[in-house]
């Protein structure tokens, strides 16, 4: 995880123009601050926009703080506010169906997290803390449980900060983050010592590039040749979950054969530090492929282990073309 953050004291000097130039180079990482509180792309970039709106207002009481900090303060406030406003209440997840406003993140973005000249240590976007099975896991924590692991265990910051943050004492501040470690290491799988944070693995391209092959041929026993025998798939924000290959081959049998009735072509592309193909669908009588999916995968043993698959929506956001 990453170590820490450290910025210098940044004022509103060269007036409010300034100010929010400043602001917004922080955007990125916010947003992907955001999105592992809230596990949703665009409920993050409602909260980026209030969390900026919210800095803008109270610009005048800045007082040479660490602007990184002080705008993390104000995103996980802002986080706070709508899960408090939400109705989501998790205690366990088993699979990414119990999670239906879980979305992808593209990998585009996560690389546009950069530091800035005068602070060098800007978060780095691991694998290990942008994974679908992370983020899902951090939805079984209560809000404040949530706030206090994400600011001490992936943004590295000290306990006296983070319960500044929280508004409580370091001792409470400290409780929170045992329980939510505890909760964390029973929700997470035991194969997350075995992520990376680089590029993806040769074994990860092959399969991505025979997944999207299967597909483009429509070849149902070339997609059940590279999966696992207990393949899961599941389709957020819907509530199905496909357990095994016997499962799926229906699945890609009704997506290959006359009900859909189109032509694919699918791109590879890259969602939260996993591989992922963008399928675009033709149907009959149509000239153009549109987008239809994304299919995320993980991968375990030189097989497909799990397939998240999700709606078009995030296409734009992923600079993905509109039609090939």
């Amino acid at each position: 995880m990453t170590p820490g953050i450290r910025d210098t004291a940044a004022r509103p000097d060269g007036g409010p123009d300034d100010f929010a130039a400043r602001a917004e180079t922080h955007r990125r990482e916010l947003h992907v601050h955001c999105y592992r509180m809230l596990a949703s792309f665009d409920e993050a970039e409602d909260a980026v926009q209030e969390t900026l709106l919210r800095a803008w207002k109270a610009r005048e009481s800045f007082e040479g703080e660490h602007l990184r900090a002080w705008l993390y303060r104000i995103a996980t406030n802002v986080c706070l506010d709508q899960l408090r406003r939400s109705s989501r209440r998790l205690t366990t997840v088993t699979s990414f169906a119990e999670v239906p406003w879980l979305q992808p993140y593209p990998d585009g973005m996560l690389d546009e997290v950069a530091p800035a000249a005068e602070e060098p240590d800007a978060v780095v976007v691991d694998r290990e803390t942008i994974e679908l099975a992370f983020l899902a896991a951090l939805q079984v924590l209560p809000p404040r449980q949530r706030a206090a692991f994400v600011a001490r265990d992936v943004l590295g910051w000290p306990a006296g900060e983070c319960a500044e943050m929280l508004g409580t004492s370091v001792a409470a501040a400290n409780s929170a983050l045992q329980r939510a470690r505890a909760t964390m290491r029973a929700q997470m799988p035991a194969r997350r010592a075995e992520w990376t944070a680089g590029e993806p693995s040769a074994e990860e391209r092959e399969l991505l590039e025979r997944f999207i092959a299967a597909h483009e041929s429509g070849d149902v026993e070339a997609a059940v040749a590279i999966s696992a025998e207990d393949l899961r798939i599941t389709m957020p924000p819907f509530p199905m979950v496909f357990d095994g290959v016997a499962a799926m081959r229906p699945l890609m049998e009704q997506a290959f054969g006359p009900e859909l009735g189109g032509d694919w072509r699918l791109l590879p592309t890259r969602a939260n530090r996993m591989p992922c193909a963008a399928s675009y669908l033709r149907r009959p009588g149509d000239t153009v492929h549109r987008p239809f999916k994304f299919d995320v995968l993980r991968v375990t043993g030189g097989r497909i282990a799990e397939i998240t698959t999700f709606g078009p929506e995030l296409f734009p956001s992923f600079h993905l073309p509109p039609t090939l």
